[in-house]
């Protein structure tokens, strides 16, 4: 059927394919990631299930310029980190963040999974921040870049300087 294309069951997701990431600015990162959208045939959005295991972190605290993200907790409890705020988060806890917003993070301190529906625009480009690590990420189609801002040299013209 043409609808069935649309649609993902619950008795599928775990049959879903999985990829396990870490952070690569984070030690303690540790989340399995199953993708809904490419199923789905979705491109200017990523819906995605994330999964901390105990004593681990989803990616890094971090905000995006751009891209908008969100995520719903389906079970378990974790840390939001929110600025400079820690709020424990739970089943049917809804963040939104706004571009720019706050730096935000999330820990699994508890004997449970942590699991959760995150989500966010895919734009072709976009600037991430890692405000406590002073770094940048800057990426588009082709690829991206991690920058340390305190070896990083300004680019500004002046006035004058243009040929």
């Amino acid at each position: 059927m043409a609808g069935e294309r649309y649609l993902i069951r619950a008795a599928e997701l775990d049959a879903l394919p999985s990829m396990l990431f870490r952070h690569p600015l984070n030690p303690r990162s540790e989340i399995e990631l199953r993708t809904l959208t490419a199923p789905a045939g979705l491109e200017r959005i990523g819906v995605h299930i994330g999964r901390v295991p105990p004593g681990k972190e989803s990616f890094c605290h971090h905000y995006h310029h751009f891209e908008e993200e969100f995520v719903y907790i389906i079970a378990g409890r974790g840390i939001a980190e929110i600025g400079d705020q820690e709020l424990e988060v739970g089943p049917g806890d809804f963040m939104a963040f706004p571009a720019p917003s706050p730096g935000h993070h999330l820990r699994n301190p508890f004997d449970t999974d942590l699991v959760y529906l995150m989500g966010g625009e895919r734009r072709g480009f976009e600037v991430g921040e890692f405000p406590r690590l002073r770094k940048r990420a800057i990426w588009d189609r082709s690829g991206g870049y991690i920058i340390d801002l305190d070896v990083a040299q300004p680019f500004v013209p002046r006035s004058g300087d243009e040929e």
